[in-house]
């Protein structure tokens, strides 16, 4: 296996320009957490004995080398520590991860590092320790900025640890972004306009705004099922999910994606390169990756379970379980799935490459003059803030 040199992570350096193209990603997944949210339906596990850290960032280390042996040499362009809650690593586990990248794939320095933070596990040293490691993005899960709704969604922060948090990422990172879900039971426009606006004010550069879904095998599933939680319907949603464009377009930080925000030059360069459907590598347990093989892609999936995949990494070198072959067809629908997501829509020569054909005419006329879809010259088409909120219904349209 080639070793790579290992530039340094930890230099201060201007992030680097988004240059367009969908690039090539390394996810981490950090599968623990303090607590389990009852909306939560993610690869995320509560342990109540210590975590044996350095096993585990050994196991990262050790995976990333098979995967490396599927993606071939690449030059990775962004990086995320996901989870579960990865601010419960050690800032000597998240070093040891970032030095691993860096041995089996070139890093450039400059490139987006984010890593995911809960309020309830801050602690400036620690902030302090991500940096050093080479951490240059935060994205920090605050989710609601009243005490009240926290506590229904389960969290084990306060707004004031919150507001605690998002200063000392402020201080700490050079770009942070923050969660908040809403949609929430009872919640109003002019109660979501107000906290949105007090979320603005807090200098960041990128929210993630999502609204609440009630997901199967959740705690809240079964209330919403028993009739004990009402949420928002769907025409309810969609004026507050409107609401929330004109909002954030008038504050200055536009959708980019349809829940996402940021000031120009703030949009996250990680998701970037999952909606323009670049490849990425996954790494830990439960983690997914898309990896290009000549004319075709492979679907890489790992063991969900933290310990089974610890076992299967020490054993085979890998905790991969699934290594599907995506041909062209299969990769055209997924380009439209994510693309479509994205304000700057599909790439429509790259869509016919991959399909073999032109959109169905009479299909996307009915979507054009019903106001869902819109060229953007020759070369692009994207969803109308009216198609957004039938996404789901309009990719089905064009892939057929």
């Amino acid at each position: 296996m080639e070793i790579l040199d290992t530039p340094s992570l930890t230099r201060d350096a201007m992030l680097l320009p988004d240059t367009g193209e969908p690039g090539f990603g390394v996810y981490v997944h950090w599968p623990f957490c303090a607590a389990k949210c009852p909306y939560c339906d993610f690869n995320s596990h509560v342990r109540h004995q210590p975590i044996d850290q350095e096993r585990f960032a050994a196991a990262f280390v050790k995976e990333m080398a098979a995967v490396r042996r599927l993606s071939g040499p690449k030059t990775v362009t962004s990086i995320f520590l996901g989870g579960g809650t990865p601010s419960l690593m050690h800032p000597a586990t998240v070093s040891a991860i970032l030095d691993g990248i860096a041995k089996h794939w070139h890093v450039q320095n400059g490139i987006e590092v984010t890593m995911e933070a809960n309020p309830s596990s801050v602690e400036a040293d620690r902030f302090r320790g991500y940096r050093a490691a080479g951490v240059n993005r935060l994205s920090l899960g605050v989710q609601a900025l009243n005490d009240r709704d926290l506590k229904f969604l389960g969290r084990l922060h306060d707004v004031a640890d919150a507001l605690k948090a998002i200063k000392l990422a402020r201080d700490i990172f050079p770009r942070m972004s923050f969660d908040l879900i809403y949609a929430r039971p009872d919640q109003t426009v002019e109660e979501w306009d107000k906290e949105l606006k007090e979320a603005i004010s807090y200098a960041v550069d990128h929210l993630s705004l999502y609204q609440l879904t009630i997901e199967e095998g959740t705690p809240f599933y079964g209330l919403h099922k028993a009739g004990k939680l009402i949420v928002p319907d769907g025409e309810q949603s969609a004026i507050l999910y409107e609401a929330t464009q004109e909002i954030m377009a008038r504050e200055g930080m536009p959708a980019y994606e349809v829940s996402n925000h940021a000031r120009p030059g703030a949009e996250s360069r990680h998701n970037l390169t999952y909606w323009r459907y670049g490849d990425y590598a996954g790494i830990g347990p439960g983690a997914h990756g898309r990896l290009t093989q000549g004319a075709e892609k492979i679907a890489t999936a790992t063991e969900r379970k933290p310990e089974t995949w610890l076992e299967l990494v020490e054993r085979d070198g890998h905790g991969i379980l699934e290594q599907e072959r995506l041909g062209y067809d299969e990769q055209a629908d997924e380009l439209l799935l994510m693309g479509l997501r994205l304000k700057e829509g599909v790439d429509l020569a790259r869509w016919q490459q991959l399909s073999g054909r032109d959109p169905d005419p009479k299909r996307e006329e009915f979507l054009l003059e019903h106001g869902f879809i819109e060229r953007i010259g020759n070369s692009r088409l994207r969803c109308t803030p009216s198609g957004m909120l039938i996404l789901d219904s309009v990719v089905a349209d064009l892939a057929c």
